[in-house]
């Protein structure tokens, strides 16, 4: 994953932030308008948006001052362009001026390829955004805010705060930068339980978990507890069934060192670690047996029996089970 914040500090003439992840984004135009700062303290920031631009405004703002001076234009969504707003990019990429600093944003689509394209072919600095959607994508951002950071945090910790916070990216970014500021050291688990412990608590993970452990017990008081704080009961299942699968991917694959097996499998080797050891008392068998009763529990959830919190709580115990049964 790029890091906007590697931006170099001497900015090129034109530059291109492309990519969905709004926090990679405005992190990266930050950078950018920070090195553009430091070379030209006064410099003239203006920002324009595709939604609501007219005709030959860019014309209009990148021309010279009449005192002089850097300009730098900032053009929002280029993927909601409307044709004039192209055409006034693709004229001003044809003989940009030399004062002027260009930075174009670009969420994603076809919208605006001419540009996109003209922009890349004239050298453009692109900035990537790329989205982060999975729980993989959501541990490796969290561990680069770390690394970003200089600060060292374990796989279980990362996993931990993912579980607890990672619904929406910009949470998860302000979650770890409180870690960051707060804590000293090495982060570990417990330090984030310690943040987080509530929220991790009420997650579907920790009720998985503790189902594929063969904790009868802890696996409903979880999932109880998750139920009453409004946990739906629709991505509990998903992280059930979620976990049965990394186990038999996993139990599949065989021998192998884990960042081998990670990158085969489409997991994190601390994943594929987990695994590992969660794997230990379970069959190909149970854990098929397992999956049946997840994806029979899916199909009531989403509409297709009565009760949904009794559907999961089967599921669980039918988990629970199968391991006990096969330990």
């Amino acid at each position: 994953m790029s890091d906007p914040a590697l931006v170099q500090r001497r900015v090129p003439p034109l530059v291109l932030i492309a990519g969905p992840e709004q926090v990679l984004a405005e992190r990266g135009l930050a950078e950018v308008l920070a090195a553009v700062r430091e070379r030209t303290p006064d410099v003239e920031v203006i920002r324009l948006h595709a939604s609501a631009y007219q005709p030959g405004e860019l014309a209009v703002h990148a021309s010279p001052s009449l005192f002089g001076g850097d300009k730098c234009v900032v053009v929002h969504d280029l993927d909601e362009a409307t044709d004039e707003l192209q055409q006034d990019l693709l004229a001003y990429l044809d003989t940009p001026p030399e004062e002027v600093t260009l930075v174009v944003t670009h969420k994603g689509g076809n919208r605006g390829k001419k540009v996109l394209d003209t922009l890349k072919k004239s050298r453009a600095r692109v900035i990537d955004a790329p989205a982060i959607k999975t729980d993989r994508d959501k541990a490796d951002f969290a561990m680069h805010e770390f690394r970003r950071a200089k600060r060292k945090a374990t796989g279980p910790a990362v996993q931990a705060l993912v579980d607890a916070v990672g619904k929406d990216v910009r949470e998860l970014a302000a979650a770890a930068q409180q870690l960051i500021s707060d804590t000293t050291g090495t982060i570990d688990e417990q330090i984030v339980l310690t943040y987080h412990g509530g929220k991790v608590e009420a997650t579907g993970f920790k009720v998985a978990d503790a189902a594929v452990a063969g904790d009868a017990g802890e696996a409903l008081r979880l999932l109880r507890h998750a139920i009453a704080v409004g946990v739906d009961p629709v991505p509990i299942v998903a992280v059930l069934a979620q976990q049965l699968r990394q186990l038999i991917k996993v139990g599949s694959a065989g021998r192998g060192r884990s960042a081998d097996l990670a990158r085969d499998l489409g997991m994190a080797p601390w994943q594929v670690d987990k695994a590992r050891r969660s794997l230990q008392g379970w069959t190909a068998e149970s854990l098929a047996r397992s999956l049946q009763a997840v994806a029979a529990a899916d199909y009531e959830v989403k509409g297709g029996g009565r009760d949904p919190v009794y559907a999961v709580e089967r599921a669980v115990l039918t988990i629970t089970h199968e391991k006990a049964a096969a330990g």
